[in-house]
Parts: C-alpha cells; structure tokens; sequence
C-alpha cells in the first residue's frame, strides 16, 4: 500500500521547485513514516536549487523538519505513532567505528542507511522515483525516514519553533559546544548571522564566553545580535573585519565560526584568530573556492582550522537538551524564524532566503502547522 502526498519538486537544476502530488511508500523496517508540520528552509537547500551544488534531479529538498508519527516499520521501538518528531539529516549506523566512538556525523555508513531500500522512498504518479534528499525530503506532506535520523521531542513546543532544530540549531549549537570546546572566558567571532550563526552566538553565550563578535553585512542582523548575546558587531561592508576583531580584542579571537559558506569567510576567520586559536568552518564552500591561509601562522601562531559537519552533534541527546535550554529562557528559538511561507510558495521563501535580510525561513507544510 502507499499514499498520494503533495510535495515540492526540484526537476531540474538550476530551477524552482515544482509543487505536484507522489506516491510515498509504506514503512519498512527500521523506518518511520512521519506527517510533517513544518521545514526550515537551508542555504544547502538553496545551492542546489540554483546550481551552486551538483545535483541529481528529481528530488524533494529540505532536511529541517517537524512532523507527527503516522506509521513505523519492523524493527522500531523508539517512536509510535503520534510522537512528535524532529528530523535531522546526520543519520548514523551505530555500529562502524565513528560511530561507537561518538563521533557519529562522520558515520561511513550514512549514506547506504539515508538512500538504499528495495524500492523507492518517493515516486511520481507514472513510478518514475524520486530522490528525497539526505533521506527525508522534507518539503513534501509525509517523509518516510530511517529510525536514526529522528528524535522525539515533547508536544508542547511550537512545530515551527522546534522545525529549526535539525539543522539551523543543531549546527550552530554543536560546532561551539562540541566541535570547538568554548570555554569560559574565551572570546569568539561569528561570520554570517543566519540561523546557524546565531545559534551559534547563542551557543558562546551558554558556555560562558567573555567577548561574543557578531560579523554580518546586513545592518538589520547586526541591530539584533545583541538580543542573541552579542557583545560587538561589526559591519563588514563598512570595515575590514579581521582588523576590527584585532581593535576588539587585542590580539585577536580564541574563536572563529564561519557559517557563510564561502572560502575567502572561511580566511577570514583564521587570519582574525590570536596564537593559538580556532577557526571552525560550518558553511558548506564549494569545491571550486580556496581557502587563504599563511603558511607562517599555521606553524610559527599554531592557529588551527577545522571543518564542523553538523556541529558535530549527538542530535538525539542534543535536541532534548535544546528544547530544555529554550524552556528555561536560555535559547532563543522562536525569534530564529523571520520569514513564512507554505508549500505554494516555497520560491518566494527561498527568494527571501537569499535576500539575506532574513534569519531563518520556515515553511508550513501540512495541516499540524495550522
């Protein structure tokens, strides 16, 4: 058996998304078949759409999404139906030595576990199949997911806050308290204030550092920082950032975080460090960029640069903890999401999306986001 669910479709790339009726499958094992409610729409999203990355079309994008269990498939305790869940796209095996070192983001065997079934997740009415991305496609009224890239969380949290957790939050959260260690007292720079970016300043804040320096090029975001736990901005449209952070700092950060996705953002951030620091990349740069970095710093300063795949989560102990911090006042959730749309208008939302005026766009997809 199977079910006609409406989803929005990229055909072609570059391209927009086409909103048309598939055919989803019924859960096998090991898999769960969730209603979804909403989806954060992601700049990864956004460079396939217009090319900016390779892919494989005809796909669902979306991997941030919130939605109810409708069905699970043999194998599956964790969930039942009616369990509100999250989807985040660093499903794990649990078993290959990443794994079972807690290093899960780095799981080799994600991708077999997020595509590989004996037929497909999606098809078109005539059963041509359909990619749903990284597993789960969430642009589209039901997903069918692999047990492990889902975590329950408690019902009383707004679907549309809780849609920016798998992705926006987890990233940007988990690169500073996992990837990078903040410590107490440090002092930390964060390049592109979008949703990851400011999860991520949210994040320096918890772990308690000294000087948080918010660096964007749209003044709208930098006139907010402050509210997420900023303690400097800096416009860098108007002044050379990494001078700017050195006439903050003295000497430079003990931290850089880049979320912009872009190799001349990601110089930028090692270059602003003080001897001994870290900058962590969290932006996905295409292959085609470069990354400046001096020989001489890297062995004379022992500065250090590093990539963060995911905030290099535990997303099933991360979320929870999330969702908790929110409830205690010590996360800022619902004020990420600056931007709506719906499954009709998902282009507007991206349009949005790369105006860079907007922090976070979510999509409503289905009835539970009424």
């Amino acid at each position: 058996m199977s079910t006609r669910i409406a989803a929005a479709v990229l055909n072609t790339a570059p391209g927009l998304l086409e909103l048309e009726e598939l055919v989803i499958d019924d859960p096998g094992p090991d898999e769960v078949l969730v209603k979804v409610a909403y989806a954060g729409l992601c700049h990864s999203d956004l460079h396939e759409i217009d090319g900016t990355f390779e892919t494989q079309p005809p796909i669902v994008l979306g991997h941030e999404a919130v939605g109810e269990v409708v069905a699970v498939g043999a194998g599956v305790s964790e969930f039942a139906p009616g369990d509100t869940v999250v989807t985040c796209l660093s499903v794990h095996c649990g078993t290959c030595e990443y794994c079972v070192t807690g290093r899960q983001t780095l799981c080799v065997n994600r991708s077999r576990l997020q595509q590989e079934r004996s037929r497909p997740r999606l098809t078109k009415l005539d059963g041509r199949p359909v990619r749903p991305t990284a597993g789960i496609g969430a642009f589209a009224e039901m997903i069918l997911v692999h047990k492990n890239g889902l975590v329950a969380i408690p019902d009383d949290i707004r679907p549309e806050t809780a849609s920016v957790l798998g992705c926006a939050v987890t990233t940007g959260m988990g690169a500073v308290l996992h990837s990078a260690s903040v410590h107490t007292g440090h002092s930390v720079a964060v390049i592109g204030l979008g949703g990851v970016g400011f999860a991520a300043v949210q994040a320096a804040q918890l772990a308690g550092a000294a000087q948080i320096i918010g660096i964007d090029v749209v003044q709208s975001k930098l006139d907010r920082a402050v509210q997420f736990g900023a303690t400097h901005v800096v416009n860098a449209r108007e002044a050379d950032p990494i001078a700017a952070v050195r006439a903050i700092t003295g000497t430079g950060v003990h931290h850089a975080f880049e979320a912009v996705g872009s190799g001349t953002t990601a110089g930028q951030a090692f270059a602003m460090l003080r001897p001994g620091g870290t900058a962590t990349v969290m932006g996905m740069i295409p292959d085609s960029q470069s990354i400046p970095v001096r020989g001489s710093e890297l062995f004379l300063e022992e500065k250090r640069i590093q990539g963060s795949f995911m905030g290099s989560n535990h997303f099933k102990v991360d979320v929870p903890l999330y969702v908790h911090f929110n409830r205690m006042g010590l996360l800022q959730l619902d004020d990420l999401v600056t931007a709506r749309c719906d499954l009709a208008t998902i282009n507007d939302g991206f349009k949005a999306l790369a105006s860079g005026q907007e922090i976070r766009v979510v999509a409503r997809v289905g009835e539970a986001g009424t």
